[in-house]
């Protein structure tokens, strides 16, 4: 089951893929985490994308694309995988059919006031666990539950960031709804995690 699942940011991709893979027994391959990775590595790639990155703006397709496309071909994706923030434009998605055949694409919609709300007030570690302050707080103020480390806000979230975030997302991110036709299923991301989880279950099964 070779899936992708596509949503403005706050949406609870993560969260939502997380769980997904968990389940069905396949990687949860996150292009936002491959990149944190490799800027926070120093990569050559991580060089490239940071200041993309920093600035809200979209990493250049064949940083992101190399990425992808070697981590894909491992060998734990032989049974399937499920892709978050990726392909992110038609042009991405054209280059990602070279390589694979997806079976289904996930949508979750949310209203720009609700990613307003979630972004602007989440947190993450540097171990890629994310946290919410109203919808999923950790245990301890500012420590990370699963590592112990110190929590941080994202440098680009920031509403004047997160506006032009949409604006792209809006752009160039919603015509591959379109382009993926009758493989796409939109899934309503503002509910709580377990209703989403269980609407998702409900149309894979």
């Amino acid at each position: 089951m070779k899936l992708i699942l596509i949503g403005p940011q706050g949406s609870g991709k993560g969260t939502q893929a997380d769980l997904i893979s968990n389940k069905y027994k396949i990687p949860h391959i996150s292009a936002g985490n491959i990149l944190l990775d490799n800027i926070k590595l120093n990569t050559k790639l991580g060089k490239l994308a940071k200041p993309y990155y920093n600035k809200g703006k979209l990493v250049p397709i064949g940083i992101v694309s190399d990425l992808i496309k070697n981590r894909i071909k491992k060998k734990d994706c032989d049974k399937g995988f499920i892709l978050d923030g990726y392909p992110r434009t038609l042009e991405q998605a054209n280059l990602l059919e070279k390589i694979t055949k997806i079976d289904k694409v996930l949508v979750l919609t949310l209203p720009r006031e609700k990613v307003y709300e979630r972004i602007s007030k989440r947190y993450m570690c540097e171990c890629g666990a994310n946290y919410h302050v109203i919808y999923k707080p950790s245990k301890i103020k500012g420590v990370c539950d699963k590592c112990g480390g110190k929590l941080f806000r994202r440098e680009d979230d920031t509403i004047p960031v997160i506006k032009k975030r949409l604006d792209i997302y809006e752009k160039e991110t919603k015509p591959l709804i379109e382009h993926y036709g009758d493989k796409v299923i939109k899934i309503n991301g503002d509910q709580p995690i377990p209703k989403v989880f269980e609407d998702m279950v409900g149309v894979l099964s």
